[in-house]
């Protein structure tokens, strides 16, 4: 049995905080152990700031009112009376130590991430989240999905408005499971409410965090950091299963990963290229480069009819591959793979009337990468 105290304290008003979660007006109780330790402490100390409140205030206004000079009182003089001056001290303190129990108790569980039973490396990119599952050989990059027509406002919202993914991070339910989060340019912070879990991710240090959940089920968050012009553009998405349906989706992420690599070495052809580059492109150039490669210039250049990428194959593949120093552009070597790559370089070489015939093979990007 693993209810607090601080927990049953706020079930007489369990009823109020259920309703104002349902409208937005207080945090969600989430769905692990360590976000319902949190609710349960801070439902109990509101209420212990509401009922001082009402004691205080009640005591301020009852004397303004019934000891008012309108009616004759006068002001009673009187000297410090020791008693009462401990009782005020004294009640205080008691109350704070009330709260600082059972607070540092939940700091110190959230905070051990010993025991875990997965690994998972987060690393945010601007504006991604890139996630490795350390020891199984899975790794992808997560991208927000929501149409760029909705936020053009050519189109309704959808339902889930800037707080949807292409791939989502995918957990097992019911094990605890350690995060690894940093940074590959600015810091970023990995927010979910759901899961009571909040860490900064900084560039050259690694944050430790832990998540064990309880039910399945999809949750949602976003960068809570201003990590630039497209901040707003950065979800995360969590997709919670069951053990059994997790082993058997990191198997096929397993075996893809195989074929991926096995792919390198083959040749490819332009059209499987061009097919697989255009949705790279939409998923991860779009925001910058724009849906016809124009462009936002001069942070972010035109693609299409850029006389220097069209002229000059091995500049374009290296600026993919190692970015642009100084500039917005970021090196993809560690984002994308390299079949990838060599499927995004193709694609825009020759979309948009750029028509330049070029091919670029997988195994040229992984000879360049291993530069």
């Amino acid at each position: 049995m693993r209810s607090r105290w601080w927990q049953l304290m706020a079930i007489p008003l369990a009823a109020s905080g259920s309703q104002a979660q349902a409208n937005g007006w207080n945090m969600p109780v989430g769905v692990t152990d360590v976000s319902s330790d949190i609710y349960g402490l801070h439902m109990t100390i509101f209420w212990i700031c509401v009922v001082i409140g009402v004691v205080v205030f009640g005591a301020m206004f009852y004397s303004l009112f019934r000891y008012r000079h309108s009616k004759g009182a006068k002001a009673a003089h009187f000297h410090e009376h020791t008693s009462v001056e401990v009782l005020w001290t004294a009640i205080p303190i008691l109350i704070l130590i009330g709260m600082a129990v059972p607070a540092t108790a939940t700091l110190k569980n959230m905070y051990d991430s010993s025991d875990a039973e997965l690994d998972v490396m987060v690393t945010g990119q601007q504006w991604r989240w890139r996630y490795e599952y350390l020891g199984e050989d899975v790794a992808f990059t997560s991208n927000m999905s929501t149409p760029r027509a909705q936020i053009s406002g050519e189109e309704a919202r959808g339902e889930h408005y800037l707080l949807e993914v292409d791939e989502p991070l995918v957990l097992p339910i019911n094990r605890k499971i350690r995060f690894l989060m940093t940074s590959d340019d600015v810091i970023h912070s990995w927010w979910v409410p759901d899961l009571a879990f909040k860490k900064d991710a900084i560039p050259g240090f690694i944050n430790e965090n832990w998540v064990k959940i309880n039910e399945p089920g999809i949750y949602r968050g976003q960068c809570a950091e201003l990590c630039g012009i497209d901040h707003g553009f950065m979800p995360v998405v969590v997709h919670a299963m069951e053990e059994e349906e997790f082993e058997s989706w990191l198997t096929e992420r397993k075996e893809a990963a195989e074929q991926e690599a096995m792919g390198v070495d083959r040749e490819w052809g332009m059209a499987e290229l061009v097919e697989r580059g255009e949705s790279v492109y939409q998923s991860i150039c779009i925001s910058c480069h724009q849906s016809e490669g124009q462009g936002a210039p001069p942070a972010f250049p035109a693609l299409a009819n850029n006389q220097q990428l069209i002229s000059d194959v091995d500049w374009h593949l290296n600026k993919v591959v190692n970015g642009v120093s100084g500039a917005a552009m970021p090196a993809f070597r560690s984002t994308l793979n390299p079949v990838e790559i060599a499927a995004v370089v193709t694609y825009t070489r020759n979309a948009w009337g750029n028509d330049t015939g070029d091919v670029v093979q997988p195994s040229e990007v992984a000879e360049l990468i291993a530069q």
